[in-house]
């Protein structure tokens, strides 16, 4: 119960800096937060994910770039990003294929503007990394292996 109010409080937050800063309105704000998609982000595979997101499959793209450490040394604070070159992209998501939940983080692309996300996500385990993108209502996939060291040690 404590990790959905966090999880409530941390969205709400960014809402409301989003709202004051003038880059969504207060009503696109609570909408946000209401369209929480809890189903997605309780996925544990892509597929189960994607499907949860509202599309069928996601097809191979090279038009999409993920760019994160070939090794980390930390698995708690893995650098990723992402940017998507296929035209009308509306979404991102960062899935972590052997993480308890598969869905590390969503982003909603508003139309016009560069589809280029970058955040930290936290991995249990050497994992493939898939950036999943949502443009013209098609789910698109671009897939990278991370291999996360024990303590740290690089090896």
């Amino acid at each position: 119960m404590n990790q959905n109010r966090r999880e409530f409080v941390k969205l709400s937050g960014v809402l409301a800096v989003l709202a004051t800063a003038g880059l969504i309105s207060t009503d696109e704000a609570l909408a946000q937060q209401q369209a929480w998609n809890k189903t997605a982000f309780e996925a544990k595979t892509l597929d189960e994910a994607v499907k949860a997101l509202g599309g069928p499959a996601a097809t191979q793209s090279a038009d999409i770039s993920i760019t994160a450490p070939d090794i980390a040394e930390n698995g708690a604070v893995v650098p990723v990003g992402v940017t998507s070159k296929i035209p009308n992209t509306q979404n991102v998501y960062i899935l972590v294929e052997k993480n308890p939940s598969s869905l590390a983080a969503g982003f909603a692309i508003p139309a016009g503007t560069e589809a280029n996300v970058s955040t930290r996500i936290k991995m249990g385990q050497t994992s493939n990394v898939h950036a999943v993108v949502k443009a013209d209502n098609k789910f698109y996939v671009a897939t990278k292996e991370v291999k996360v060291t024990l303590g740290g040690c690089g090896g």
